[in-house]
């Protein structure tokens, strides 16, 4: 990793966490060279590090990774303009990590997150070593999609609390899961800044918009998309068909995984790791 990105380290612990070119906030643990994970959408518009146990369960999946590298878990700079584009928001990353480390990086997109990785391979292939998309897929699901217009509709009225319970459905997959977050969500869920609400929701309409299906075949990075088969965001038709259009891509569907389980799996934590410890060139299969 460049000297260029330093970070303090947070109290407590051996997370480190700053802020890269441009304004995004990162929160880096393990040492090596490094792995760029793009974060996914959360309660506070995913351009805030999470504190406290937020923080614990985000890190968790990327412990066994930081035994052999830093891990920069990376968000979105606040203060996202109206109209912002999957492709807008790419080309803010590419920037930030042209400005700070040497390049191309092995780069995890984590839902959300994934969408921008795939924009960001297409658009700055020089950035982009390997990818890893976790949970995400070429676009939303038609569900995904109505799941996400809910949400977002919900936080322009201001009712935070009922935005969150409304991702449930595409988040977890049984029904006893589906029933204690509906009761739990609401009551963790914390009020949003005026530009935190912003931030949500012009990411999800960039999200809504984002569809890669026919530009596939123009991203040359090896990239491995691992998804449940019981994912409601995008679900094991969209997984399959983004990883049989990609060059270079392989496909690790987890039999009954939901969209939150995919992302905090032990499985797919141990195909991550031997997916960017595999020699060059990439052992696809």
């Amino acid at each position: 990793m460049a000297a260029r990105v330093r970070g303090r380290p947070a109290v407590g612990s051996t997370v480190r966490e700053g802020t890269l070119a441009g304004g995004l906030p990162y929160l880096a643990i393990g040492s090596g060279p490094p792995v760029v994970v793009l974060a996914g959408l959360d309660g506070t518009g995913g351009t805030t590090n999470p504190a406290g146990p937020a923080r614990t369960f985000e890190l968790r999946p990327y412990r066994r990774l930081a035994a052999h590298r830093t891990v920069l878990v990376v968000r979105r700079s606040p203060g996202i303009a109206t109209g912002c584009t999957m492709a807008q928001l790419a080309s803010q990353h590419a920037q930030a990590l042209a400005g700070e480390l040497a390049l191309p990086v092995d780069v995890i997109g984590v839902s959300t997150g994934a969408s921008i990785g795939l924009q960001l391979a297409l658009d700055h292939p020089g950035c982009v070593r390997r990818l890893v998309l976790l949970a995400g897929a070429c676009r939303l699901s038609d569900q995904g999609r109505a799941v996400q217009r809910t949400q977002a509709a919900l936080v322009r009225e201001g009712r935070y609390r009922r935005a969150m319970a409304a991702t449930v459905p595409a988040v977890f997959s049984s029904a006893a899961s589906r029933l204690a977050m509906r009761t739990l969500v609401p009551l963790t869920a914390r009020p949003l800044t005026r530009q935190q609400a912003d931030d949500l929701v012009r990411t999800i309409e960039a999200e809504d918009a984002f569809d890669l299906t026919g530009s596939l075949d123009r991203i040359g990075a090896p990239t491995l998309v691992i998804g449940g088969t019981a994912d409601g965001y995008y679900g094991p038709d969209l997984f399959r068909r983004t990883a049989s259009d990609l060059p270079r891509g392989a496909l690790r569907l987890l039999p009954g995984n939901s969209h939150a389980a995919t992302v905090s799996s032990a499985r797919a934590a141990r195909e991550i790791l031997e997916f960017l410890q595999a020699p060059e060139p990439a052992t696809l299969g």
